[in-house]
């Protein structure tokens, strides 16, 4: 075992305690359901169906297998393939994610430039950064009147904040010897900032960058869940009402693999342009 990589040890670790915990999933809800005995009144008024309760791990699998092997099926507005719903959701959090990018990081710059900018500034970003996502969506559905750009709305507000927080403080600590070697070779401002401060601000741009869309993937489930029509977030409040708990479960392990798949594309990203000084 002491042979093994230490990648090699987390993954066989991680295997085992995922069989233990499903192992033992199974076998509780088995013996809740054989524990559970009719009354004499159920007996008496043939009620003899079972009680509703968590779904084993089974069930959970034989549902992924059953939405996964056709993800992309559209038999009317409530009835969709898992893909339609999750390609929803991914498509309006990458309409705010976008927008914010093109705010955020521009902003960011002037504050993290500008001294004067940042104290001007600062006070209304201290102010609305705290406001809950969601509380903006009242306003937003009132003011905009459309479902679909208000949460688009919704997931620019929650990730437009922790993008232009890191990237001042990206800017601003970029080393000033490094700066001062641009203006002593006469660079302009704009090709300073470009050759000189967006590459050493890289790394901590990308990584504000990296917590809004893990932000915006939480948000875009509850603004959807809100707003209703499509998208994961209604997917699964539409299963809640149909209590059919194997697919909100299925749809959770989802929400979880695509958040899990976000937030590696931006570790991707964060160690491409990381340096070493």
């Amino acid at each position: 075992m002491q042979s093994l990589s230490i990648n090699k040890r987390a993954a066989i670790l991680s295997f085992v305690l995922l069989i233990v915990f499903l192992g033992a999933w199974e076998i509780s809800i088995t013996r809740q359901v054989l524990g559970e005995a009719l009354t004499e009144y159920e007996i008496l008024m043939g009620l003899g169906q079972q009680r509703s309760a968590i779904p084993p791990p089974s069930d959970v699998m034989v549902k992924a297998w059953e939405q996964l092997s056709n993800p992309f099926y559209d038999a009317g507005p409530n009835d969709k393939g898992i893909g339609i719903q999750l390609a929803y959701s991914i498509s309006r959090v990458l309409s705010g994610f976008g927008l914010a990018v093109l705010v955020a990081i521009p902003l960011g710059f002037l504050i993290g430039m500008s001294p004067v900018a940042y104290k001007a500034l600062n006070p209304f970003i201290q102010v609305l950064r705290p406001i809950s996502p969601l509380a903006w969506m009242p306003l937003a559905l009132f003011i905009i009147q459309d479902a679909n750009s208000s949460a688009i709305f919704v997931i620019f507000i929650c990730s437009v904040w922790p993008m232009l927080l890191n990237t001042a403080f990206g800017v601003a600590g970029v080393r000033a010897d490094w700066v001062n070697v641009a203006r002593t070779h006469e660079l302009g401002s704009l090709r300073t900032a470009f050759t000189v401060i967006l590459p050493a601000a890289a790394p901590t741009i990308l990584t504000g960058m990296r917590i809004s869309i893990g932000i915006a993937w939480l948000v875009i489930v509850a603004a959807e869940m809100l707003v209703g029509g499509t998208g994961i977030g209604y997917y699964v409040w539409n299963e809640w009402n149909n209590l059919d708990l194997t697919s909100v479960i299925f749809s959770i392990l989802m929400i979880g693999v695509v958040g899990m798949l976000l937030d590696a594309v931006f570790a991707t990203l964060q160690r491409a342009v990381t340096y070493a000084e």
